[in-house]
């Protein structure tokens, strides 16, 4: 073969391999068509010579959007799309929280499970029956540690206005933490309408982070609640997040997490963790799969790990 037509050819191989890296990121991305896509970014760190990142200046991440946030000096160490206005899924639920301790209404008070309390959108499931009274601390516990829906409904509903005067302290909270591109449609991140970007996302994690009982409902590993029905049974429910849920047998130190799932936002994922005695904000949004969002949070620990261990070595 002449060496021009051989030229020819590894240039038409070049122009196809891009077209198809091009159509495989076009649909990964195409549940979002209908958001507004601001500016984005990747923000690399250099390395040399580290077994892991020996190929690689950042690490290689499933999910769609990611920020690592140092928050001591207010420093990105990485990001990847971070502006971009995405539904959030259940990471509403942290605002949920916080608007429910900021009404500081009677955490012991009975609250029951409403008709109106039941997912007609989606039909996800739940194991509390219409009926189920439990006491408003444990329908905050329910939502923030294992994303219980109807608990989060119930604390909406039973909000002094009901669930519109709940949204509008949800935006108006949103407003008040500079989360400029964050908008809540309910109380329970069902809506593919909640949406926010990684950036604001920080922010909602800073602000939840000073609230004990979020702290500690969110890295709750498990937690058993008794249903008073006719023949009364104990339900035991287990955290989201599987690095909380086995968190006796891991060494990360989780400050607050928060997961999510509904298919227009894919597998998303936020923490408070400290990684190599930094305290860091995380935030994943819109990873591949059930376990990526996991395995990202892991390929992060391991490279804010090596990260620490170069600079040591280097200082």
């Amino acid at each position: 073969m002449k060496g021009g037509t051989m030229k020819i050819l590894i240039a038409l191989c070049a122009v196809f391999g891009l077209l198809l890296s091009a159509n495989a990121d076009a649909a990964h991305r195409h549940r979002h068509h209908h958001h507004h896509h601001r500016k984005s970014h990747i923000v690399k760190t250099s390395y040399r010579d580290l077994n892991e990142f020996r190929h690689q200046t950042y690490p290689r991440l499933a999910s769609y959007a990611a920020l690592i946030y140092d928050e001591r000096n207010g420093e990105e160490l990485y990001s990847k799309h971070t502006d971009d206005i995405v539904p959030i899924a259940s990471i509403t639920k942290l605002m949920t929280a916080m608007v429910t301790l900021d009404a500081n209404l009677p955490m012991n008070d009975v609250l029951q499970i409403e008709k109106e309390d039941v997912d007609m959108l989606r039909h996800s499931a739940s194991r509390l029956p219409v009926g189920t009274k439990l006491t408003r601390n444990e329908m905050l516990r329910l939502a923030l540690m294992s994303s219980e829906n109807r608990a989060a409904a119930a604390l909406g509903h039973n909000y002094p206005g009901g669930i519109e005067a709940f949204v509008r302290a949800m935006n108006a909270k949103a407003k008040l933490l500079g989360m400029e591109h964050t908008h809540f449609v309910d109380s329970t991140g069902l809506h593919s309408e909640n949406v926010s970007t990684a950036q604001d996302l920080v922010k909602m994690v800073e602000a939840a982070y000073k609230y004990n009982v979020i702290r500690e409902d969110t890295t709750t590993s498990t937690h058993k609640i008794v249903l008073t029905t006719k023949h009364d049974r104990v339900l035991e429910y287990n955290n989201s997040n599987l690095l909380v849920k086995y968190k006796a047998s891991n060494d990360w130190h989780i400050g607050l997490s928060k997961t999510g799932f509904i298919n227009e936002a894919g597998h998303c994922l936020v923490m408070h963790s400290t990684i190599a005695a930094k305290p860091v904000v995380i935030v994943l949004l819109d990873s591949w799969g059930s376990r990526s969002r996991i395995g990202d949070a892991n390929r992060i620990r391991r490279w804010l790990r090596a990260r620490a261990e170069e600079r040591k070595n280097f200082s």
